[in-house]
């Protein structure tokens, strides 16, 4: 009787094995949206978000090529276009859509509201109606959530700039025109408690031409330092911003990392590292039979102050010594 019952059970595991390998080997399909930029940034060697998502996917076993299929999007830095680009990605079916724009991941959710989405988000999604809590979204969505302190974080940034060049007084905040009427009057109250004003650089169109448009215009409303938006519209054209304002000579203040890796003065913002990785661990989880609405949205609680000296140098600025100890990284 033990024998039998000993061979049974290693047959039951056998047969599991082998449905669990069928699993595994199964060609999955996703399709990963962005609002800007070259569908190359979507890749192992593009943005740190990217390469931190394609690289947990392969540790989880998910494997473009392999038993992953990857389909990119760009909503080419144009907002008018963003609801057509969600119909066009839900119509090809994919078993996740990966978004890192609201509005095209409530244009997804509008089309489709039981597509399994996974976003990356600076907003609230309980009040963009996307989900019916944190901990238990409840729909078709999850994600992660960044900048959950909402505008306090302009706020901390704004603060930072303060701290490294206490003679500003007046600050250019780059930021798409479509989103200024949203950032405004949060950025005003701001500077008002630091005796900062802001002014918009607002760009139509998130692309290079209009990034260096608003850039010569720059020089006609001289500011004392520049602040870049988080937006993930930006962040395909950081290397060109940070040049522009390296050339304008002026201090400048930026959310990522990326921004401060690229040759920019200082950044302050999550880690789009950790933002990826969970990203890429909601995808495998739904892939493999989770529903959106049972995962909890992930919110950022990591933030880092990097600063670099070789940028201080070339404008001349020497940053405080408190303030430098307090950076998480330091760029020689």
């Amino acid at each position: 009787m033990r024998r039998r019952d000993f061979t049974i059970g290693v047959l039951l595991a056998s047969a599991a094995q082998s449905v669990g390998a069928q699993e595994a080997s199964k060609q999955r399909r996703i399709a990963v949206v962005r609002p800007s930029g070259s569908l190359a940034l979507i890749s192992d060697t593009g943005i740190s978000f990217y390469r931190a998502f394609f690289a947990e996917l392969r540790r989880l076993g998910d494997v473009e090529g392999k038993n992953l299929t990857v389909e990119r999007y760009s909503g080419e830095g144009q907002p008018e276009h963003y609801a057509d680009l969600a119909r066009e990605v839900v119509n090809r079916k994919p078993e996740v859509i990966v978004v890192s724009n609201d509005a095209i991941a409530q244009a997804a959710h509008t089309t489709n509201g039981t597509m399994p989405i996974v976003m990356v988000t600076g907003g609230d999604p309980i009040q963009a109606g996307l989900a019916t809590s944190l901990a238990r979204p409840g729909g078709n969505i999850t994600g992660v959530m960044v900048q959950q302190a909402g505008s306090k974080m302009d706020g901390k940034r704004l603060q930072i700039l303060k701290e490294a060049v206490p003679s500003v007084a007046k600050v250019a905040y780059l930021e798409l025109s479509a989103y200024w009427g949203e950032d405004e009057a949060s950025l005003h109250e701001h500077g008002r408690r630091l005796q900062i004003s802001l002014t918009g650089m607002l760009l139509r169109e998130s692309n290079p031409t209009e990034v260096q448009r608003v850039f010569a215009e720059l020089a006609q409303n001289r500011p004392d330092a520049i602040m870049v938006n988080g937006r993930a519209e930006l962040t395909p054209y950081d290397q060109l911003i940070v040049e522009l304002a390296n050339g304008s000579r002026l201090p400048a203040m930026y959310p990522w990392r990326d921004y401060a890796e690229a040759g920019g003065l200082m950044a302050y913002e999550g880690d789009l590292g950790e933002i990826g990785r969970r990203a890429a661990d909601d995808v495998h989880e739904i892939l493999y039979g989770a529903k959106p609405g049972d995962i909890p949205f992930y919110q950022t609680t990591r933030y880092e102050l990097v600063i670099n000296l070789k940028a201080a140098k070339a404008i001349g600025l020497t940053f405080p010594p408190a303030l430098l100890g307090t950076a998480d990284e330091v760029i020689e």
